[in-house]
């Protein structure tokens, strides 16, 4: 097709902020610049039980596999949850493995990551990028194009830097000065030879290591390099098997995924209130473990139908319930946790058996004297 105007270029980010976007910038649809280091990563073992990383590695050598005709990446970004109210309250420590069970913020309540507290972001994403494209489409008639979110085998990090959107963190997440990394990240894949922006070459995390010093579970092996069978979200989402003991005291009280590594980032100590920060969702805000493990798998899909939380199904997240409630260590939700001694699904019974162990070997709180009572 004949080459897009300059003017075209500004008028397609205009439309992406107008519906919403708050980054945007254009790559050219050239090989991956970080495929080696995937590669690489895949190779060490890091991608665990993620068998579609593996076997779809190949595609993400080029956004061609995604879209055969295409010349172009818009990358877009939208900030999600609230930035800076959490990481001044921690600093720079693990946690919550370095802090005491009685410092969880509320009895018996789980963490969930900000990116899932709303709806479901893929469809959110989706739909506005398809938005995007039929607006391109009525500009350029004959455009081909493919609006993808995260489940399309795009390195899209790549993209973004290479679209000027920020820089890979430490922590492999992109970071951009203005916004931080509480981002989610869509691409719109075109036939245009649009003008690229130019690629965001520095990074800005000098000698900042805060975000490797505050993993609970050590998940990093260097910056940059993420040990996914250590990482506190792949064990809370991705993995489908049991959660390996060593890992389990260590989650705290997070229950699916985890924003430990973002919350200590100084990039997000500016309060930031991102687009994507719907009106709290109370199925997914303040998360009782104990009620969760009384839940039925109609009842799951009633509460986290269009949510992310849809992902771990009701054996996974009932699984993290357990371990949350195991951390806890409340007396109290025994009980419960012997109930699911019976579940018919043996990753709740076993996370339920090794909950209960961690409950009853806990030392009997220490009743004051009646010294000490007659002195208060």
């Amino acid at each position: 097709m004949e080459r897009a105007t300059s003017s075209l270029e500004s008028r397609l980010k205009a439309q992406a902020f107008a519906l919403g976007f708050e980054l945007a910038g254009i790559a050219p649809a050239s090989e991956a610049d970080g495929f080696d280091r995937l590669r690489d990563w895949l190779d060490r073992g890091f991608a665990g039980e993620m068998a579609y990383m593996r076997r779809h590695a190949a595609a993400r050598r080029h956004p061609a596999a995604v879209l055969p005709e295409v010349h172009s990446v818009l990358m877009v970004g939208m900030t999600y949850g609230e930035c800076g109210a959490r990481s001044a309250e921690h600093g720079m420590q693990k946690e919550p493995s370095a802090v005491p069970r009685s410092a969880f913020r509320v009895p018996r309540s789980a963490r969930v990551a900000r990116y899932a507290r709303g709806p479901d972001y893929h469809d959110v994403l989706r739909d506005r990028l398809n938005r995007l494209l039929r607006w391109v489409q009525a500009e350029v008639p004959g455009c081909i194009g493919r609006g993808v979110v995260d489940t399309a085998p795009l390195l899209e990090r790549d993209f973004a830097r290479r679209a000027g959107l920020g820089w890979i963190g430490k922590n492999t997440m992109l970071i951009n000065k203005r916004k931080g990394s509480y981002l989610f990240l869509g691409a719109l894949l075109v036939n245009l030879d649009l003008q690229p922006d130019e690629p965001h070459e520095a990074s800005h995390c000098g000698t900042c290591t805060a975000c490797l010093e505050a993993c609970p579970t050590d998940a990093f092996a260097g910056p940059g390099w993420l040990d996914a069978r250590r990482c506190i979200s792949y064990l809370t989402i991705e993995l489908r098997s049991s959660i390996p003991t060593e890992f389990c005291s260590a989650m705290g009280d997070w229950l699916f995924g985890c924003d430990i590594c973002q919350e200590v980032c100084p990039w997000n100590k500016k309060p930031t209130r991102g687009l994507m920060s719907p009106v709290p969702n109370a199925d997914v805000e303040a998360l009782d473990p104990v009620e969760l493990l009384k839940m039925s798998e109609e009842g799951f899909r009633q509460r986290f139908r269009g949510t992310a939380l849809l992902r771990t199904r009701r054996r996974g997240l009932l699984r993290n319930a357990a371990i949350v409630l195991g951390n806890q260590g409340d007396a109290e939700a025994l009980p419960v946790l012997r109930q699911a001694l019976d579940d018919p699904e043996p990753l709740v019974r076993e996370a339920a058996a090794w909950a209960i162990e961690q409950i009853e070997q806990r030392p009997a709180p220490v009743l004051p004297g009646p010294d000490f009572i007659r002195s208060h």
